[in-house]
């Protein structure tokens, strides 16, 4: 059998990789907070650090320079990212926020669990911060771990406003390190984000510049025949899809930053050999999904969405917008490169741990795109036994790319594929009039679901440890929801006492995303009753990943059989997968629920949640 490539190979755009000096514009900024005096073990970095139990933030417009045009951004005292509050577990604190904008603005604390009316989402938990006013956030703090801040008014996060939030244990903290740092990825545009957000309503594949295209065509006639490479085509023109749609924006339009640094400008943290260093991860971006790797050091993974997990050694770990990872690595060499691709591939966000300033480590190619495969377009086709094939009994990630033309198996040429009669053609359980009717449904899906829906996905899948297009079979030990485990079980040990169902759903083509098919304009809440333990089961209809967010409540994720995994306030539920979790609705009042990519939250994928 010919090597398995379901690469697209498409001349590669150079992105903007931004100025050395890019950032917040030195000496224009209304307000800039230096770090208070660091002790050992503390932060370091070029992100102003506050710590106690009053802050004080002032929200305003500053002009930034990335990429060599001159912008405002939406700051949090005069910085991007906004100052990182340390605090610390069971402190109150109380935090004073001051608009000066010419727009109302909010902040949320993105996983803390307060009072809904401290939980800073306008139309829900509070009207807003009008112009010219200052709201006072006063809660306690009933947790330790990584955490973040960010608005949740208009595109305001986007444009730069957002910034980390450590608690630090009471009884201190379990994880040891000589040092740590905190690493905030996020992503900026130059465009103004409604415009953006108009483009995609347009046109959703605007910023899409890894679809197939005439070269990719004739590359698959040479290796996979005629026959299979119009029938490839075909199937994806009938659905109105491409397997190349993993992100709304792309490196067209998004620079990509780490700690508000571009990748030119190379933002630097520092270690002594012989340290354990603790890195901090938070995905702040408004839009894009990482890929993070730290080329020639392992990574012990030790905390999800800021809860310590059984300690699992990985090299590359994805999250999405919303979440974060704690990771503890032991740095030999002196310079090593901290690397987060884009899912799409179209560009990184990079910086450097270095003995010293000035240091700095290969930094790797962007891997190749890889095409969607069947398994996320129509889910669990555990039917099909095809041999070494691993979903259900088969790698869906290699079936795009395989080279049918030159495989045989048991006796089945799968080159002439095309040509046969698929209507009694039955091997191994693979039936192919099954298949093409399972295309016909997913085509077919808006008479069910109405013109928010392009796609139904019949039969999806359950399994957790999938690292997700892109990183299958990619030679590197890559970090699954499976691989996580919080120790010492449920929070509370009660089965469900009912279930509730929603679909994620989407139309490209109108660029519309929904909870069944119901955009947030026309939705009703979802009420859950006070103290009750309730399975949430999350049904992906689309073919994108989607971050999702319940505010307020810990989203305990089960295992397809049933059992505890992992406790976590952000989900990836990957293209056509069903996941379930429970949640104890402790915490009466009104919460928000959403996909935390932004353009998708503000198309429709919000709910309002109500626990009476």
């Amino acid at each position: 059998m010919k090597e398995i490539n379901n690469s697209v190979s498409l001349p590669r755009r150079r992105f903007v990789q931004g100025l050395a000096a890019g950032g917040v514009v030195l000496g224009m900024a209304p307000m800039l907070t230096p770090a208070q005096a660091a002790s050992a073990g503390t932060l370091t970095g070029d992100v102003p650090v506050l710590s106690g139990r009053e802050f004080d933030l002032v929200i305003d417009e500053t002009p930034v320079n990335f990429t060599g045009k001159n912008r405002m951004a939406t700051t949090i005292n005069g910085s991007i990212p906004g100052p990182t509050l340390r605090m610390r577990e069971g402190d109150e604190v109380t935090i004073r926020v001051t608009n000066r904008l010419k727009e109302p603005t909010s902040i949320h604390w993105h996983g803390i669990i307060l009072p809904y009316q401290m939980d800073g989402v306008p139309g829900i938990s509070f009207p807003g911060i009008a112009p010219g006013e200052t709201f006072t956030y006063k809660y306690k703090l009933e947790q330790s771990g990584t955490y973040w801040y960010h608005s949740h008014s208009g595109m305001q996060e986007l444009t730069g406003m957002y910034g980390g939030l450590i608690i630090d244990p009471a009884e201190g903290d379990s994880i040891q390190a000589d040092r740590e740092h905190l690493v905030v990825l996020s992503d900026w545009t130059d465009e103004n984000p409604m415009r953006v957000f108009g483009k995609l309503k347009n046109q959703g594949d605007l910023y899409n510049f890894n679809q197939p295209t005439v070269f990719d065509f004739f590359r698959d006639v040479s290796s996979d025949g005629l026959r299979t490479a119009l029938s490839k085509r075909q199937m994806w023109n009938e659905m109105r899809m491409s397997p190349t749609d993993l992100a709304d924006l792309s490196s067209e339009t998004l620079t990509y930053l780490m700690n508000g640094t571009t990748p030119k400008g190379n933002w630097t943290a520092l270690f002594k050999q012989g340290e354990r260093v603790r890195l901090r991860f938070i995905n702040g971006a408004g839009n894009s999904f990482y890929d993070v790797r730290i080329p020639g050091l392992k990574m012990t993974v030790v905390q999800a969405d800021g809860l310590n997990v059984d300690p699992v050694t990985v090299d590359e770990f994805r999250f999405g917008p919303g979440e974060t990872y704690d990771v503890l690595v032991e740095p030999e060499a002196e310079a090593y490169t901290l690397f987060a691709q884009a899912m799409d591939r179209t560009g990184y966000a990079r910086g450097t741990l270095a003995t010293q300033q000035g240091l700095s480590a290969a930094v790797p190619e962007l891997d190749a795109p890889q095409w969607l495969a069947m398994a996320d377009m129509m889910g669990d086709m555990s039917g099909m036994d095809h041999g070494g094939m691993n979903q259900g009994g088969m790698n869906m990630g290699a079936m795009a790319g395989m080279d049918h033309g030159g495989m045989n198996q048991g006796g089945m040429n799968m080159g002439a594929m095309a040509g046969m009669d698929h209507g009694s053609m039955n091997h191994g359980g693979m039936n192919m009039a099954a298949m093409a009717q399972a295309s016909q449904e997913v085509r077919h899906a808006r008479s069910e679901y109405g013109p928010s829906v392009d796609m139904r996905v019949d039969t999806p899948r359950t399994n957790l440890d999938d690292p997700g297009v892109g990183l299958r079979n990619n030679g590197r030990r890559v970090l699954t929801l499976a691989d996580l485990r919080t120790p010492g079980g449920p929070m509370d040990p009660r089965p469900a006492e009912r279930e509730i169902e929603l679909h994620l759903t989407g139309n490209m083509e109108r660029y519309t995303w929904s909870f069944d098919g119901v955009e947030f304009g026309s939705s009703t809440p979802v009420h859950l009753n006070y103290g009750e333990r309730v399975r949430i089961i999350l049904h992906n209809d689309t073919m994108m990943t989607h971050p999702m967010h319940l505010h307020g409540m810990w989203s305990e994720l089960e295992n397809p059989d049933g059992s505890f995994q992992v406790r976590r306030h952000t989900i990836q539920v990957q293209p056509a997968q069903r996941i379930s979790f429970l949640v104890t609705a402790d915490a009466p009042g009104r919460w928000a629920w959403h996909c935390h990519l932004m353009f998708h939250m503000d198309a429709g994928m919000f709910r309002e949640v109500v626990v009476s």
